[in-house]
């Protein structure tokens, strides 16, 4: 004799487990001396992005990773699929891992515009990759730029954020580049995007 058990019987008949962090993960290998530079220390019109990883509570997230993904200032990707070809010297992708501060710091360049969907052209920005503990998943965001205001307004993956969250998708102009901060959860929540 077999008996089936539905959904609902499950549902009454166990509880939530309670969550569980993973990790920490075995880190050899993923960064590397020279992860952060986009471009070759010292390139003409190269800027850092500099930033801390917090988590719910504000505390400093110290072993995560930073992964940044960008186009070249005239917008071009070091791809195979973008059919400008390679940019040289000049990689696209940056690797960091966070420090006990929760620090991380990535040279490259400023990106230019890139085409986006249906015509549209998006905003310079910087796609990022958030890995850490207690996270199944890496998180995705952008870092937007101060001084494009009008590139941002008519970029159409930032005019899907809500007003009164786009500032955390903004990087603060400094001296040698900007600061973006990442705040994984609680008050100011970095916006994090679907992948």
């Amino acid at each position: 004799m077999t008996s089936s058990v539905t959904a609902r019987d499950w549902d009454a008949q166990t509880e939530l487990t309670p969550a569980q962090t993973v990790g920490p993960y075995l880190g050899i290998g993923l960064p590397w001396p020279d992860g952060p530079f986009v471009i070759d220390e010292g390139t003409p019109g190269g800027i850092w992005l500099r930033g801390r990883v917090t988590d719910g509570a504000g505390d400093p997230v110290p072993d995560g990773l930073i992964e940044t993904w960008q186009a070249d200032p005239q917008g071009r990707f070091d791809h195979p699929d973008d059919p400008r070809g390679p940019v040289a010297g000049f990689r696209g992708f940056g690797r960091c891992p966070t420090d006990e501060t929760g620090g991380y710091a990535i040279y490259t360049h400023k990106p230019g515009p890139v085409p986006g969907p249906g015509g549209h052209v998006q905003a310079p920005h910087v796609d990022v990759s958030v890995f850490a503990r207690g996270l199944l998943h890496r998180v995705v965001t952008r870092i937007y730029f101060p001084d494009e205001v009008e590139a941002n307004a008519a970029d159409p993956v930032l005019a899907g954020v809500p007003d009164a969250r786009r500032g955390t998708l903004i990087a603060i102009a400094e001296p040698d580049g900007y600061r973006f901060d990442i705040r994984l959860q609680g008050e100011h929540e970095t916006v994090f995007f679907a992948v």
